[in-house]
């Protein structure tokens, strides 16, 4: 027989088998079906993803890792669901539980190449990919990839303490990153990100601005350590002039492919009322996107890194109070209904996510 949830109007909570995981759904005055409630990986393939939210569904004190398992019948009414149009949803408040060292939330998927294979450990280069130039790149599951997405921003912070900091009102749609190694071998596993796709609306301006950024590969004690960043569409972080119509408004579509082919990332950007906008930089050297060699980046880039992509909303807005570049000091309470009608979040939807092996570039 099937299991039929009450028809009260509020959140209700089915738990499963696993320890970690939650089915939600929303009640509404007809009855609703347990087993035909809407799922994310119903409609998306998530069978190598596993999810980091700003909540804390197990009560333990930390943001919750949905496992690749737990993740094929996993659904958050607030902040990881789909929309009524079929879109895979992503919220993330600026003031909630972070992950460990980090003061920015996150709704967001890593990518997981060994699946639900528990037996090849997270941070292993058996579920990491490589650049071609890696002396040891077989031991890797996989040399490069490719991901592709399709999304629209709806919402970004719109309030910030220190809005001058580069990092305010902005959110982080998709990212290559590397792991982090106890033990540094020759200059690598900082744990750094060779790619950052960012979106930044301010507040008082139509459109906001579509940008990337790359790491320089050195420790995080360094200064010479810091995001080169590149436009794409409107302006870089640090511009506070209207982008007006060079712009992306929010909730206008826009497309990325990332295409990690032999050392080469290969960047894509489309929108169907922009120009298509392209860039290409070596991960295994110094050189730059635009040909030049950066004096301080490390001189083989990420050769040896292991590396895996990300997706999703990655808040920029730190509610954090320092005089650091990093943190704009954006407001939140911690209070989800409060911050959401304060618009103190960040909110992303994708109809896209895929990652696949590489392919060779057309000249």
């Amino acid at each position: 027989m099937k299991a039929i949830l009450p028809t009260r109007k509020r959140w209700l909570v089915i738990s499963s088998t696993f320890s970690n995981v939650l089915v939600t759904a929303l009640a509404t005055t007809s009855p609703v079906w347990a087993e035909d409630l809407a799922l994310p990986a119903q409609k998306y393939d998530l069978s190598e993803w596993y999810l980091t939210l700003p909540a804390d569904g197990n009560n333990d004190g930390k943001a919750d890792n949905i496992s690749v398992e737990d993740l094929q019948s996993f659904t958050h009414p607030s902040f990881f669901y789909l929309n009524n149009e079929g879109g895979l949803v992503f919220t993330s408040p600026n003031k909630a539980l972070t992950t460990k060292n980090s003061t920015n939330t996150r709704s967001e998927l890593r990518h997981m190449l060994r699946g639900n294979n528990k037996s090849v450990k997270t941070q292993s280069a058996e579920n990491s990919f490589t650049v071609a130039s890696n002396p040891i790149a077989r031991r890797f599951a996989r040399v490069g990839g490719k991901m592709q997405a399709t999304l629209k921003v709806n919402h970004v912070a719109l309030r910030a303490k220190y809005p001058e900091k580069p990092p305010a009102y902005s959110v982080v749609v998709g990212q290559i990153h590397a792991t982090k190694w106890k033990k540094k071998v020759k200059g690598f596993g900082w744990g750094n990100e060779p790619l950052k796709i960012y979106f930044k609306k301010w507040p008082e301006h139509e459109t906001g601005s579509v940008f990337w950024t790359y790491e320089r590969n050195l420790p995080k004690s360094d200064p010479k350590r810091k995001d080169i960043a590149y436009p794409v569409w409107g302006n870089l972080w640090t511009d506070s002039t209207d982008p007006g119509a060079q712009g992306i408004k929010l909730d206008e579509t826009f497309s990325y492919t990332v295409n990690v082919h032999g050392d080469i990332m290969h960047l894509r950007f489309e929108s169907e009322n922009h120009e298509t906008i392209e860039y290409s930089i070596n991960l295994a050297n110094a050189v730059d996107a635009y040909g030049q060699v950066d004096k301080y980046d490390h001189p083989y880039g990420y050769t040896l890194d292991w590396n895996y992509f990300k997706a999703g909303a990655y808040n920029q807005c730190s509610t954090k109070d320092d005089p650091a570049f990093w943190y704009p000091a954006c407001l939140g309470t911690g209070n989800w209904e409060e911050d959401e009608k304060n618009g103190d979040y960040t909110r992303v939807t994708f109809t896209e996510i895929t990652v696949t092996e590489s392919t060779p570039e057309e000249n």
